[in-house]
């Protein structure tokens, strides 16, 4: 039976400055408001219209902070419903952050050990570090079923066909070159076992992500939305899930 709910523990949020971004924007737009009601010799369109840019910054920022505290931990918390790893396998999250996924992964699968690999960078996510990760791993009980590593994911320290399940949420779009995220995600092909399953979410780029997966062979439909839990401020940052299954290599005869 699944393992359901948040995990235990602090997780940090993504991109940290940009929620305050928009509560920066709600402010200065309400005051833009309150000047054209109050003080200024505006038409009282505009004021109006500096009331409505506000308000909708103030749901952007709203709606971010919800993704990022609890919408994620439920689209992976569903996504994770179609996966199930046996004893033994092994699992990798790349840019795994605090661990959000590598410990729901090890908590639905009590056999299987998961790797976490990040290069620990705070503005992708505030408070992050190894230690942030292991704790959380701590309070959830899987600590003994959990490794980490610092290393990028263009240039994965693992062998081939290794893991049966390998994920990444919200981190490929990080790397700041088309080159870059080639790379990354055909390493993550690489390693990722035949029958195993690649699972990537991310707000962008992922049509790209399937170009490089079909070009390595796989059969990859086109990425789904995650609907509007997973709406980082808004419809125009969507999530979007990708999913592909590794083949087993064709026996020649």
């Amino acid at each position: 039976m699944a393992v359901r709910g948040r995990p235990a523990g602090s997780y940090g949020i993504d991109a940290a400055w940009v929620p305050w971004m928009w509560v920066g924007y709600t402010i200065l737009y309400g005051l833009l408001a309150l000047g054209s009601f109050a003080w200024w010799d505006n038409p009282w369109w505009l004021g109006v219209l500096f009331v409505l840019i506000a308000a909708t910054c103030a749901a952007g920022a709203a709606l971010y902070w919800y993704v990022t505290l609890r919408g994620k931990f439920l689209a992976w918390a569903t996504l994770l419903d179609d996966v199930a790893l046996g004893d033994g396998e092994l699992a990798l999250d790349l840019g795994c952050g605090h661990g959000a996924v590598a410990i729901e992964v090890a908590r639905r699968n009590p056999g299987t050990v998961v790797n976490g690999i990040d290069l620990w960078r705070s503005i992708d996510q505030s408070g992050n570090s190894p230690e942030a990760f292991l704790r959380n791993a701590d309070l959830n009980g899987v600590r003994d079923r959990i490794t980490v590593a610092t290393g990028d994911m263009t240039r994965l320290p693992y062998g081939e066909d290794v893991f049966a399940l390998v994920t990444a949420s919200l981190a490929i779009h990080n790397i700041p070159t088309a080159a870059g995220r080639r790379e990354a995600v055909a390493e993550a092909w690489r390693v990722l076992r035949p029958g195993g399953t690649l699972l990537v979410t991310d707000i962008r780029r992922t049509a790209e992500y399937a170009s490089v997966l079909r070009d390595a062979g796989a059969d990859v439909a086109s990425p789904v939305s995650l609907g509007w839990r997973m709406w980082w401020s808004g419809p125009w940052m969507k999530t979007r899930r990708l999913t592909a299954v590794k083949p087993h290599p064709t026996t020649v005869r």
